[in-house]
């Protein structure tokens, strides 16, 4: 069920619910979990701009899409804010992930894509 803005509030109350019954232990083991799927998701959205950098390249596109970047920085913005996040730091966030993409298509050529398959499809 969502509120006014779309946003699934009874998800993130059920999360409240539940991480208000769980012990320091637990919470951190939580934490630890959720950085391991930052982490898959992280290099998900590598290996996929790396294709993207792949057809630019058969296409003679520049790797460089302003436009684009512009693009990614206004959607990060606005999933920040339907998540009550600061939209500025989640968009720093995204400038390093973009920052990072760029770094490994000049420093490492094409990425090597043999952890796709223990990617999980949620």
């Amino acid at each position: 069920m969502g509120d006014e803005t779309g946003n699934d509030v009874s998800h993130d109350d059920a999360t409240r619910r539940r991480t208000d019954e769980m012990s320091l232990d637990e919470l951190r083991a939580e934490i630890e979990g959720i950085d391991r799927d930052i982490v898959e998701l992280i290099a998900r959205r590598t290996y996929v701009a790396d294709a993207v950098a792949d057809v630019k390249a058969q296409q003679d596109l520049s790797t460089t899409d302003e436009a684009q970047e512009e693009a990614v920085m206004a959607r990060a913005g606005e999933n920040a804010e339907a998540f009550d996040l600061d939209s500025n730091l989640v968009k720093a966030v995204f400038r390093l992930l973009i920052e990072l993409n760029k770094i490994e298509q000049r420093e490492h050529g094409p990425i090597d894509r043999r952890h796709e398959d223990t990617w999980t499809d949620e």
